[in-house]
């Protein structure tokens, strides 16, 4: 169990199968800064106008870059889906009003202003130089369905981690206001999620194509595929991308990935196991980048399950926690490359709050099952595949763990490209513990526990909660940390979120991965960020 501490300042489906093979893990030989809300954004780090003095027009240096993802970049929109690595891709066509930079603070990109003029109040001023790749005039308009957009699409992912949907009033042409009915001083950095696209041509849905205001533009696209061909915005607003053209693919085989950077028919992969890494850290050829990550991936119980379920009990819940044994798979598996959580979110978010330890304990576990009347129980686990590296294997430890305290445990693994979303909201069959990765592109703890942990019973109506985490008294908190200006008061508030939602075991065990990105050395000037993203238009090649 989790041990209290002080607080200090993440085509066809496999067969569902349950496990008797040998265990791939032997349990004989195997024997863990203040919240940063700016109230004003302005004249700070950002895109320069492609005539700005401060850009020295400063000329492209072309080439090609070619990058395979370990998943397929269904859309190059984020209303729904938003895995930390097609941010990279998605936001060289699109940009939002700020971005999160390398110090996971807000920077402005399309607003030349953003500021809190009161306190539910934000004011907002476009610069007056931005345009789409043909030139159009980005209006007040486009931003105004941007956002009504992303509260409209069904399961959206971003537009859960509002804590309210801000009411948009046009002043002129350039400027415009966010009202709330509460503070919501992360506002400048939750907007920099919102991608803006023509008015005309966005819809309540992912979108594969169309015009944007980034540095590249779409060639061509196959969603079905997961190919983009990327090409040089020739008439981009800011400083031109370095590069000419960008090639993107997924592979899901790893092998085949490294293979393919190895023999130098792409240049950069990602989401690497630990094995994969320290071979192609032998490579003359080839760099490994590894960056603190912003990733929390955990084994989130399914709290939709009803009260006669023994995982309705967190006592029971908390029991399972015992059995797993984090060091070791830690160790054996993972290559010390993932942090055991120390918490509901990774410890690199500002706002972070320590709760706890996992511990392994198996006889512990087993004994509170069976006091619980737990002993004996079956679980479902479900995960999509290369939801993390080598998913399937710590899932297959994880069943062996659970066997040996009695639990029996059914694995099903949901294909690339498959429902997992409708698997999510109980849609597409009954599962107990859901083996998922939820990214952070704020840099805000705040974003994490408003998006996971704040859920409503009106939210949970339309399945729009986190896999049915409702506890009115958590959400309270949250509501209170995210409208409160005073940033002490604000980091006691979810300190005692954390707190509570901690002693609630929403999971079974949590952990957050290094980024982990393989280079060939031709690629220069490839900024990984915490948020495992980084700036296309700075990435030069050369050869």
């Amino acid at each position: 169990m989790p041990q209290q501490t002080p607080s200090r300042v993440s085509p066809s489906d496999q067969p569902a199968r349950q496990h008797s093979r040998r265990s791939i893990l032997k349990f004989g030989s195997l024997a863990g800064a203040g919240l940063i809300f700016a109230p004003v954004l302005a004249n700070c780090a950002g895109p320069k106008s492609a005539t700005s003095t401060s850009t020295g027009g400063a000329a492209a240096a072309g080439g090609a870059l070619s990058i395979v993802l370990n998943r397929n970049l269904v859309s190059l929109d984020n209303k729904l889906n938003q895995y930390d690595a097609a941010v990279t891709v998605q936001r060289a066509v699109r940009e939002a009003l700020t971005r999160i930079g390398d110090k996971l603070t807000p920077e402005l990109v399309l607003a030349e202003s953003f500021e809190q003029t009161k306190p539910t109040v934000w004011t907002v001023k476009l610069r007056d130089d931005i345009h789409y790749s043909d030139k159009s005039k980005v209006t007040v308009e486009d931003v105004e369905t941007a956002l009504k957009l992303y509260f409209e699409v069904k399961a959206g992912y971003v537009a859960s981690q509002f804590p309210e949907q801000p009411t948009f009033t046009k002043v002129d042409d350039r400027t415009f206001t966010l009202t709330t009915k509460n503070p919501v001083v992360s506002l400048n950095s939750l907007m920099s999620n919102i991608l803006i696209t023509p008015a005309k041509d966005n819809k309540p849905e992912e979108l594969g194509t169309g015009l944007g205001t980034g540095p590249f533009t779409i060639a061509s696209a196959d969603s079905g595929t997961g190919t983009y061909r990327l090409v040089r915005n020739a008439n981009y607003w800011g400083t031109p991308a370095k590069l000419e053209e960008v090639n993107v693919s997924y592979q899901e085989e790893e092998g085949a990935r490294v293979i393919a950077i190895t023999s130098g028919q792409t240049d950069v992969i990602d989401t690497i196991t630990p094995e994969s890494a320290a071979s192609l850290k032998t490579n003359s050829d080839i760099d490994v980048i590894e960056t603190p990550g912003t990733r929390l991936i955990h084994l989130f119980y399914n709290f939709r399950k009803p009260a006669s379920s023994p995982l309705a009990n967190p006592k029971v819940r908390e029991a399972l926690s015992y059995a797993i044994d984090h060091q070791s798979l830690i160790k054996a598996l993972m290559n010390g490359q993932v942090t055991s959580a120390e918490g509901v979110v990774p410890t690199t978010l500002a706002g972070f709050a320590k709760t706890g330890d996992y511990v392994y304990d198996a006889a512990k576990a087993k004994q509170m099952l069976a006091d619980n009347g737990a002993a004996g129980l079956k679980v479902r686990i479900i995960w999509e595949d290369s939801e993390f590296a080598g998913a399937s294997r710590v899932l297959e430890a994880v069943s062996q763990m659970f066997a040996a305290v009695g639990v029996t445990a059914e694995l099903k693994m949901i294909p690339k490209g498959g429902e997992i979303n409708a698997w999510r909201r109980g849609e597409a069959g009954d599962w107990d513990i859901l083996a998922n990765g939820y990214g952070n592109q704020t840099g805000l703890a705040l974003t994490n526990l408003q998006g996971q942990y704040g859920g409503t019973a009106e939210k949970e109506k339309t399945r729009d909660t986190y896999h049915g985490f409702v506890f009115p008294d958590i959400t309270a908190l949250l509501d209170q940390a995210a409208a409160e200006s005073d940033e002490a008061k604000r980091t006691d508030l979810l300190k005692q979120a954390q707190e509570k939602i901690w002693a609630q075991w929403p999971a079974v065990w949590a952990w957050t991965p290094n980024n982990v990105l393989a280079k060939r050395k031709r690629v220069q000037s490839l900024n990984l960020r915490a948020t495992n993203s980084y700036d296309l238009a700075a990435v030069t090649v050369s050869g």
